[in-house]
Formats: C-alpha cells, structure tokens, sequence
C-alpha cells in the first residue's frame, strides 16, 4: 500500500483491529475484510514486532505513531489499537 493508503480511517477515537506478521521478508500493510493485516521484519520478542507494526500503521494512516495505543493483543497476532 502506498503512503498515506488508510488515511480515511483516521479517525480520532477510531478502534482499529490488525492481525500482525512478524519475521515476513518484507514490511507490508494490507486492509482486507476491515482487518488490517500487517507484515514486519521485527522479531516477536521484546516488543519489537508491535513497536514496528504501530509504525507502519502510523504511516499508512499519515498520523504520528504517538496517536496510536495499542489496547488488546500484546502477545498476540491479532490486535486492536486506538487513535487519539
């Protein structure tokens, strides 16, 4: 997806559910069926693969990743963020 693709879903208070791919070959951000499916190279450990997916979502969306909180799934594939 280009820069900037989910920009319409920039909404402030908006939730957003992602299904994160971590160790993908390439960083990619996917909307399909109203999930958000997110590929990173990071690692799952230490956070590293949200800190990555929050940033990638972030860009898409054209807000900065300070917005973004992630809510739900710390540990797991599937999350839910929020955009303040």
């Amino acid at each position: 997806m280009s820069k900037n693709s989910l920009a319409s879903l920039a909404v402030p208070g908006i939730s957003l559910t992602m299904r994160v791919a971590p160790n993908a070959r390439a960083d990619k951000v996917v909307s399909q069926d109203g999930v958000i499916k997110i590929s990173v190279t990071a690692p799952p450990a230490d956070g590293k693969a949200n800190a990555a997916a929050i940033k990638l979502l972030a860009k898409a969306l054209g807000v900065a990743k300070t917005r973004l909180t992630l809510v739900q799934g710390h540990g797991a594939r599937t999350k839910r963020v929020r955009l303040d």
